[in-house]
């Protein structure tokens, strides 16, 4: 009888390293030796364009430690991500529960839903910087309501949660459906049981829909948190950090250090400290999650 020839474990070995060999190659170029040389110039005077550059130490990072320009966009990036986490969680959630409910013309209305999510977050800038511009001030004539009589990104009680309701609108398109696949996982015999025991639409959701949505309440949590401590485009688009600095992140700021005021080695100290912050964050909510998981 005719037998296959298996193939050798080795030539399987050396198969599967070609595959993955260029894609290892590109990303250690170009994050690995970025990111070493983004740390090592924190440690220099180099302002990004000579060629000659002078080691300092923890100069810049101690000269940023004193500078209230650096925990103003800290503060700012620590109140960003949270109006986002916030609307993006409860916005996401509401519109799954709602879209999970249909009857009719679900599929439809979710990719209605997931438009804004294909939509490149400039351009969304640029379109609600007009509706801003044009659109509301009206609405706020004819309403008669003050605040909402000029642009909202013209003051700065104003112009940081304007930024932010842009981002949640286009941001609440992936949550809202990651929350779809958590709840489409609920066995219905749960809430058939919790209403024949008379279980209130509160209990059932509070008892049954939020334990079976942990996984993907956290998933959704560290995605907008890494939305919100990286935030550049939104901010950037809509006012530039301004005005009076009330919307500058901390991504704006490393962006003049680095591309107006040419000061590279404070950049990239201003961004290793990011990386660390966001590191505490993303262990942490690793550490809970492990935590409320375990055996």
């Amino acid at each position: 009888m005719y037998k296959k020839k298996k193939s050798s474990g080795l030539s399987g070995k050396y198969i599967y390293f070609g595959f993955t060999i260029i894609p290892v190659l590109l990303y250690s170029f170009f994050y690995v030796v970025s990111v070493i040389n983004g740390v090592r110039y924190s440690f220099t005077d180099w302002d990004g364009m000579s060629q000659e550059f002078h080691f300092v130490g923890f100069k810049n990072y101690a000269s940023l430690l004193r500078n209230p320009n650096f925990w103003n966009s800290m503060k700012t990036t620590v109140c960003y991500s949270i109006l986002l986490v916030t609307g993006v969680i409860l916005t996401s959630l509401a519109l799954a529960i709602s879209l999970n409910s249909l009857k009719r013309f679900k599929t439809f209305t979710k990719s209605i839903f997931f438009i804004p999510a294909m939509i490149g977050g400039v351009t969304i800038a640029l379109i609600w910087d007009q509706l801003y511009y044009r659109v509301v001030p009206v609405i706020g004539q004819l309403l008669g309501i003050k605040w909402m009589s000029q642009s909202l990104l013209m003051t700065g009680k104003t112009a940081l949660p304007a930024v932010v309701f842009v981002q949640i609108w286009q941001a609440v398109a992936l949550p809202t459906v990651i929350f779809i696949a958590g709840l489409q996982q609920i066995p219905e015999e749960q809430f058939e049981s919790a209403k024949i025991d008379g279980a209130t639409a509160f209990q059932r959701f509070r008892y049954i829909t939020m334990p079976f949505l942990l996984p993907t309440v956290t998933v959704n949590l560290v995605l907008t948190i890494k939305q919100g401590f990286t935030s550049f485009d939104f901010p950037f688009a809509l006012t530039g950090g301004g005005p009076v600095r009330s919307t500058e992140v901390i991504g704006i700021l490393i962006y003049n250090d680095a591309f107006k005021n040419l000061r590279f080695s404070v950049a990239n100290a201003e961004a290793c400290l990011l990386f660390l912050v966001v590191a505490v964050f993303s262990l942490t909510q690793l550490k809970l999650t492990s935590r409320g998981g375990g055996d």
